[in-house]
């Protein structure tokens, strides 16, 4: 019998006697192969206390020894001594090898957490935090203690990311770094001890410095050696950090939703050596899809699950870099040097799938309140409001969307609309009448108020009768349509169009030779079908071009 055999578990018999599917436990067996040595897993619960929680961790664990007996759990009460030794007084609480790092999860790591989980019993089993050279350098120069505590939602698609770049900078420095998932939604008090109301939500050194959202992993590492935004960091020039070795490619690009992924899963197909660069996480706008029910060959899947489905194929193909954005593009040589944090890129041809952000009302109170009442993402942060009243700005398929994700919630919701009919499909809104969502008709927010750093209230004007009111509330969830991430365009003096999307071709061609753009940032439509057509055309037109110029031959004729 080998070693692997030793370890691994028979998963015969009667799936009753499962917590786990059987499909996820094959997943996890063949995950679990992974696991170099043991890793001991602290459990600590109390009757009382978030008890389903408690149930589906203590099942859990004793699913996952079953599969692999390198995973051990160990139960423990908080009366014991070795919850009051490490000062733990919440339940579910998880500590990841205690014997050699500080990890924990406070709360049970349900929903996007679980993949956060089981890459940190990966990680603390080869004892390799996985850091690029990069983020170690920057970790070397600390020498004071660093605690990160990262408040996260079972929906957040940025969570897991945040949440992993606290783990792995903890298995870095063990004997410095404590680092904490905390469900906010389990554990309410202490999110409101530091004002959460958007994640993911970073607390460094018990409030000392805080951040919000996902962190690209050296910008991660830099704050949380200096306590301080980065950009107000001048470390990354004193400590002499070093770069990524600089490397060719046929095809860069920038940007890893539909449209970035599809244009290099074509790329690649035609033979191009093909990189995809991702400043934020995979996914998109997609990713924070609650439910997609108009692509084609799936009548309802959550939009985390088919951005997952589109990146496993990706990756088949092409590196996929997440966190690591292109910050700049020059020419040389004939050719196209995109930099990035870890170094440069040097390309034939730079196709730009950067996509959209949300657009803001520019109304007063909307970045006082930004993450304590005011919030855009209502898969991260719908969580945080559940039986609270809230209302949703706008009228399209987002707005919709959000407002039956919220109300599916058990959320008090009401919908704010500027005009007197909705653009959203059909279907959205004959769901919205049918859910009973209110709707506040040719009505516009014009301020956001609060007090002691939370929304509580808006004013509203009647746009008809131009009467204004307010309306009190707990969160104002923003859907008002998207604005470009055009700043790599206008570096490259691209034509934009007046709302700042990239004109193009029918062939996804921008007015500069070997430039190309496609999906959200080129605006038109901006659904997950026309992004995924435009990555493919944008990925032949770049083949056709580097192999046989199509401007070489106008200048011929």
């Amino acid at each position: 019998m080998t070693d692997h055999d030793h370890h691994t578990q028979d998963q015969t018999g009667n799936d009753q006697d499962w917590f786990l599917p059987k499909e996820a436990r094959d997943r996890l067996q063949e995950l679990f192969k992974g696991l170099e040595r043991e890793v001991l897993v602290q459990v600590f619960t109390a009757p009382g206390l978030n008890d389903a929680y408690n149930e589906y961790v203590e099942k859990l664990l004793h699913d996952l020894q079953r599969i692999n007996q390198r995973i051990r759990p160990e139960f423990h009460g908080l009366e014991s001594e070795e919850a009051q030794n490490n000062n733990i007084t919440s339940s579910p609480v998880l500590r990841i090898a205690p014997d050699r790092y500080d990890i924990r999860f406070t709360g049970a790591p349900v929903g996007e957490e679980g993949r956060s989980f089981l890459t940190a019993l990966l990680l603390a089993s080869r004892g390799d935090s996985g850091l690029s050279e990069t983020s170690r350098a920057i970790l070397g120069h600390l020498d004071q203690p660093r605690k990160a505590q990262v408040f996260v939602t079972p929906t957040c698609p940025y969570c897991p990311g945040q949440v992993l770049n606290a783990f792995r900078c903890a298995i870095e420095r063990p004997e410095l770094v404590s680092a904490e998932c905390v469900e906010a939604d389990e554990h309410p008090e202490l999110s409101s001890k530091y004002n959460v109301g958007s994640v993911p939500h970073t607390v460094f050194n018990d409030g000392e410095y805080e951040q919000l959202g996902l962190l690209p992993e050296e910008r991660f590492a830099l704050e949380l050696l200096g306590l301080k935004n980065a950009e107000e960091l001048d470390a990354r020039t004193e400590m002499d950090l070093p770069e990524a070795e600089p490397g060719e490619y046929d095809v860069v690009i920038a940007g890893a939703g539909p449209a970035g992924l599809t244009a290099a899963i074509y790329a690649v197909r035609s033979g191009l050596n093909t990189v995809v660069l991702e400043q934020g996480v995979i996914g998109g706008q997609v990713a924070l899809t609650p439910m997609v029910e108009n692509y084609p060959g799936f009548t309802s899947v959550p939009g985390k699950t088919l951005m997952e489905i589109m990146t496993d194929h990706a990756r088949k193909y092409a590196t996929v870099q997440e966190g690591e954005g292109v910050s700049d593009v020059t020419s040389q040589d004939g050719r196209l040097l995109c930099r990035t944090p870890r170094g440069e890129y040097s390309t034939k041809a730079l196709i730009l799938a950067t996509g959209a952000t949300y657009r803001k009302l520019g109304i007063p109170g909307e970045e006082e309140y930004l993450g304590s009442g005011v919030n855009y993402c209502a898969s991260c942060d719908g969580y945080l409001y559940k039986s609270k009243r809230v209302a949703v700005v706008g009228g399209g398929n987002t707005a919709l969307t959000d407002a039956l994700h919220l109300k599916n919630l058990g959320i008090d919701v009401t919908v704010i609309h500027r005009r007197d009919s909705f653009r959203a499909q059909k279907h959205l809104q004959d769901s919205l009448q049918r859910e009973h969502i209110p709707v506040l008709w040719n009505t516009v927010v014009e301020e956001i108020h609060g007090s002691n750093g939370r929304a509580h209230s808006v004013t509203l004007r009647d746009t008809t009768t131009g009467e204004t009111r307010s309306l009190d509330l707990d969160g104002v969830f923003i859907a008002v349509g998207y604005t470009p991430h055009n700043e790599l365009a206008q570096s490259l003096n691209l034509e934009l169009d007046s709302a700042g999307f990239i004109k193009v071709d029918k062939q996804m061609r921008t007015n500069r030779k070997m430039v190309y753009a496609c999906g959200d940032i080129t605006g038109g439509v901006q659904q997950i079908v026309t992004a995924i057509g435009e990555g493919s055309v944008a990925a032949i037109t770049a083949f056709e071009d580097i192999t046989h110029p199509n401007w070489e031959n106008a200048e011929q004729q």
